[in-house]
């Protein structure tokens, strides 16, 4: 957000430089993302079948870890189904393993309303949570840009779908997530996205797009009391009548950025920590694919919880430590 105030004179400031002072276990984290054992569970052999339902109708073949470790390979390495049946039936075979492969058509199928293994949290056990949140826009199934431009035909079933992640500063973990229809705004998601965290949030970030009655009063009654609230005011922003009595986190907020400005209530306040959800959304679209995969709706909600699983294990394989050097 500074480059927007500083767009005039950008050339003039001086960008900063950091080192990686953990490159040796950096690099062999990053060799390991591309390893097919670190995907593959200890217990997917012993539970690879699905146990006997005792209600009527037909017995599932393979359990929902199966179908999970299929499409969490298939998101990894950014394979069709197809291909992904393959995949497995050739780790399978190189294994030695005497277990069936789905097909095709039944990780589709299974992928509905797929029921994930729990994941543990690593931010459970150090305290409140610094929860910062933002969304990003993903492309699905359908014509796009080239044949608008190249054909002059209008795209056919050019639509979105946006990715709402929330991020622990504490862990960098993603420990809340949600995939919705373009339409949804983010005060609107954020009641599903709260309902993910067991921890206690004791700080919260986001950007001018949560600013609002809504959400200050559902911040108020899920978070813990006084909860560290970082929403910028817009610029055209005015204190409620009251506040020289009683004023309101976004009271004092308005009043600092009046007296000493944007940047420096940003740096006070922290609200600068904001980038770093960002940089997971750049991350999410260079890793897993700026487009999702799945053609329903249900399918594609699948693949973006199995997207937020691949990034937290990749982040717990290892992470750069940065050092400021100018």
């Amino acid at each position: 957000m500074p480059h927007k105030f500083n767009s005039a004179r950008r050339h003039k400031i001086a960008r900063q430089k950091h080192r990686v002072v953990n490159w040796a276990e950096y690099n062999e984290s990053l060799r390991r993302r591309g390893d097919l054992t670190v995907w593959l569970s200890d217990d997917a052999r012993n539970l690879w079948s699905a146990s006997r339902r005792l209600s009527r109708g037909g017995q599932r073949k393979y359990s929902d870890l199966a179908i999970t470790l299929c499409l969490t390979l298939r998101v990894v390495y950014g394979l069709p189904l197809r291909q992904t049946q393959g995949l497995i039936r050739s780790v399978a075979r190189l294994m030695g393993l005497d277990v069936a492969v789905p097909d095709f058509s039944t990780l589709s199928r299974r992928s509905k309303g797929l029921a994930l293994p729990p994941a543990e949290h690593r931010s459970g056990n150090q305290g409140p949570v610094h929860l910062v949140v933002d969304s990003t826009g993903l492309k699905i199934v359908g014509a796009g840009e080239w044949l608008q431009t190249k054909h002059c035909a209008k795209a056919k079933h050019k639509r979105w779908r946006k990715l709402h992640l929330g991020l622990d500063l504490v862990s960098s973990e993603i420990i809340c997530s949600d995939l919705t229809t373009d339409e949804i705004g983010d005060p609107t998601a954020l009641p599903d996205l709260l309902d993910q965290i067991d921890s206690c949030v004791a700080r919260f970030i986001a950007d001018g797009a949560y600013d609002g009655v809504q959400t200050r009063n559902l911040l108020a009654a899920r978070l813990a009391d006084n909860p560290d609230v970082i929403i910028p005011p817009p610029k055209n922003a005015v204190a409620n009548s009251d506040a020289a009595v009683k004023p309101t986190v976004r009271d004092r907020h308005i009043a600092e950025i009046a007296l000493r400005g944007r940047l420096a209530w940003q740096k006070s306040t922290g609200y600068n920590q904001r980038t770093r959800i960002e940089t997971q959304m750049g991350r999410w679209k260079a890793v897993i694919g700026p487009k999702l995969r799945a053609r329903k709706f249900d399918n594609q909600k699948t693949e973006a919880r199995i997207g937020v699983r691949v990034l937290n294990r990749m982040t717990e394989l290892g992470r750069p430590v940065f050092e400021r050097t100018a």
